[in-house]
């Protein structure tokens, strides 16, 4: 141990603990500073998908819903609190921007913006007042789903006007529950999150995440289920091709009533001369 007592008392063993010291403190200094930097990094992307998402919205969507999304009386509601999945929903199905004002704006395609310029304009209106966010692939994965449970919650709360056959059907008031033979999943958790249009909100404190689920997996599997009665007309109920059956006949059973009843002149009538009124005049 004296030799050691020794060597501390050196001049050159104080300058190496100082040079030590010095390089702990640097490292340690170092990975804090990467990590502050990281965690400023995902802020100043934030707020320029903020930015730009403000300057789509402003040139595309601020003439109905009004500057900063505060809405328009009897053309366009306010966003505020809309949150990202509304945005993501109406814009990712090509209902907006809508090409008119009407009573329900219907799914058209192509869709006018790109993915990453929907994300952006949905940054922008979940920073004016929240709302519920994009679902993730893990919120909308069917791994592990119940498809016998998805249909009863189906039939519980979604037929009534997506059909049975999720082909959709009027309402009232000109609106109409669309078909479903399109929509994503992510797009289906979002309708269910949301509620756009006429239908309700189901929020996860009703129907939870994983009944979400459930449905999307029902939904899914009942679209790439076979047709084994033969054509399926949209799948609009179990009795379409009886419908046409009916239909077709009785307009072939009244084409020939017509066509029995129909006058027909006799060859001996049409051989006879036209009664002119001079038969009677003598010459």
């Amino acid at each position: 141990m004296s030799w050691i007592i020794a060597r501390r008392r050196r001049p050159v063993a104080g300058y190496a603990a100082l040079l030590l010291g010095l390089v702990v403190v640097s490292l340690v200094y170092g990975s804090l500073t990467r990590a502050g930097g990281s965690a400023q990094a995902a802020p100043t992307s934030a707020q320029q998908d903020i930015a730009a998402g403000k300057t789509l919205f402003l040139a595309n969507c601020a003439t109905c819903h009004g500057m900063g999304a505060v809405g328009n009386p009897g053309v366009a509601p306010s966003l505020i609190g809309a949150g990202a999945a509304a945005v993501d929903f109406q814009m990712s199905t090509g209902r907006m921007p809508a090409k008119e004002v009407g009573a329900e704006n219907a799914r058209t395609s192509p869709v006018k913006f790109s993915q990453q310029q929907i994300y952006e304009i949905a940054d922008y209106v979940a920073s004016l007042g929240g709302g519920p966010p994009i679902p993730d692939a893990q919120q909308v994965s069917t791994v592990g789903a119940d498809t016998a449970l998805g249909y009863q919650l189906f039939s519980a709360n979604c037929s009534q006007c997506h059909n049975a056959g999720l082909s959709g059907g009027a309402l009232t008031y000109g609106k109409f529950a669309p078909a479903l033979n399109q929509a994503t999943p992510t797009q289906i958790y979002e309708a269910m999150l949301t509620g756009p249009e006429a239908m309700p909100v189901f929020a996860d404190g009703a129907v939870p995440p994983q009944a979400k689920r459930d449905i999307i997996a029902y939904i899914t599997a009942t679209r790439a289920e076979p047709n084994p009665g033969g054509l399926s007309l949209g799948r609009t109920g179990p009795i379409t091709e009886g419908l046409v059956i009916f239909l077709g006949g009785m307009g072939v059973l009244v084409l020939m009533a017509m066509w029995i009843t129909a006058k027909r002149r006799e060859p001996w009538d049409a051989a006879q001369p036209k009664d002119t009124g001079t038969s009677g005049t003598e010459h």
